[in-house]
């Protein structure tokens, strides 16, 4: 009794500020004890699918004894050194070296955080700091998307284009634009062209407004995740390179979500064959197993860089932290070893063919779209026009409560139901987790 749910939930409330601290939510968590493959355990003994791979980071799935393994073999041996100018360690350079191989073939230098909103704060000022050493100092301002997520530290939360997260923390920092988001079932496009060109032209709109002398970067979710799982036309990242190139513009990817074979490649951007000039990823780099991201940067930026001859200011105490560098080599091998792009990809047709066949003829289903292993169902009171539930139908929030009920752990975003499970799931626990949001559907709306 004295670490049961309820027990443990009383202590955490009295003591601990959860992140997007809501204490009514809290008041019916989950106190996590145990991780094994693609299920959790709660403090009470019930087990669950975690259906959304902790926060779309735990690829390789819970309890990978290999991953605790390297990392107290690497804090036996060196637990931390600074990764300032003037040191390095191993397995820093090693991670290096071999994101240099797998990365896009114009990104060979990579600058390491403890996570994906200290990659986003990297971008921005590496974006800034470039654009001055190249004689353009007024170029600062960077373009986001609508439903992009980015991170909510200031500069991230001020690129991040979910108005939800802004309120509380506003005035946002000067300097951010955002543009409609490609989103296929809503984006409503230009007569005479395709949606995805259409899309990606709101970019070039934008560059026009502001002024290209003005414009930093563009930064891009190769999939919209927390917006809602949002699967770009095919031609668009292809047009959304053009324009960046055009007008000179940084294109950043945040492949924080999308990085290391969520989608289906080891990079997304590879679907539509399109090279950014930063990339950026966190997450699945350790498969959630450490805090840990970073920046990977085109060798023109990295070359500005070195010829400038003075210090790029800017640092975190734990970037390329031993133990995070050393485990995150640890799930390259494991990515590279199983097959993850693979597996992804594969396990992906079977999600997205047992989600069409237990909701294609819902009444109430509007889209059912994925990339890879992270797919939405969107759900909506009127199929012939898409018009949504009203706010006050909570259908999101009711159905994540009654699929969490039912033993299966995810996330909702308005009236999208979102799965991006560990790459480890098996084929049984992707029927269970279709069978479970099926009868939550079920006592939901009948």
């Amino acid at each position: 009794a004295g670490t049961s749910n309820a027990v443990l939930r009383d202590r955490d409330i009295a003591h601990v500020i959860h992140p997007l601290h809501d204490p009514v939510i809290q008041a019916h968590a989950n106190i996590w004890v145990e991780g094994h493959g693609a299920t959790l355990t709660d403090a009470d003994g019930q087990q669950f699918i975690d259906g959304l791979a902790g926060l779309w980071n735990v690829t390789a799935g819970h309890g990978r004894t290999e991953l605790a393994e390297v990392m107290r073999d690497q804090a036996s041996t060196l637990a931390y050194a600074s990764g300032y100018s003037g040191s390095s360690n191993l397995p820093a350079i090693e991670l290096a070296e071999q994101l240099a191989r797998i990365c896009y073939s114009s990104i060979n230098h990579f600058f390491f955080t403890s996570g994906g909103a200290e990659a986003t704060e990297s971008s921005i000022k590496m974006s800034r700091a470039y654009w001055k050493l190249r004689g353009k100092p007024h170029k600062t301002k960077v373009i986001s998307r609508i439903d992009g997520y980015h991170g909510v530290t200031m500069a991230a939360m001020s690129a991040t284009g979910l108005s939800t997260y802004w309120p509380l923390f506003e005035p946002r920092v000067p300097g951010f634009v955002h543009v409609p988001s490609p989103y296929p079932y809503r984006y409503e496009g230009q007569p005479g062209m395709s949606q995805g060109i259409a899309a990606a032209n709101e970019l070039e709109q934008a560059i026009l407004k502001e002024g290209a002398d003005t414009v930093a970067m563009f930064i891009a979710e190769p999939v919209q995740g927390a917006g809602g799982v949002i699967v770009p036309q095919d031609d668009y990242f292809e047009r959304i390179r053009e324009i960046c190139t055009q007008y000179d513009v940084l294109f950043v990817a945040d492949e924080v979500i999308t990085g290391f074979g969520r989608t289906g490649k080891l990079f997304a951007l590879d679907h539509w064959g399109v090279q950014p000039d930063i990339v950026q990823f966190a997450k699945a780099i350790t498969s959630g197993y450490f805090p840990f991201g970073g920046i990977g940067v085109s060798d023109r930026i990295s070359q500005t860089l070195r010829d400038a001859g003075q210090a790029w200011m800017h640092a975190y105490t734990y970037s390329a932290h031993p133990v995070g560098c050393a485990v995150a080599l640890r799930t390259l091998q494991i990515i590279n070893d199983e097959a993850f792009p693979e597996q992804a990809e594969i396990k992906c047709r079977q999600l997205l063919h047992a989600l069409r066949e237990a909701f294609a003829d819902h009444p109430y289903v509007g889209d059912i779209r994925g990339k890879g292993l992270m797919c939405a169902v969107e759900f909506v009171e009127d199929k012939e026009t898409k018009r949504p539930f009203p706010v006050g139908a909570k259908i999101g929030g009711r159905l994540y409560a009654e699929a969490r009920r039912k033993g299966l752990i995810s996330r909702v975003k308005a009236d999208n139901f979102l799965l991006a499970p560990p790459i480890v799931i098996s084929e049984q626990q992707i029927d269970q987790t279709v069978q479970i949001l099926a009868d939550s559907v079920q006592t939901i709306f009948d």
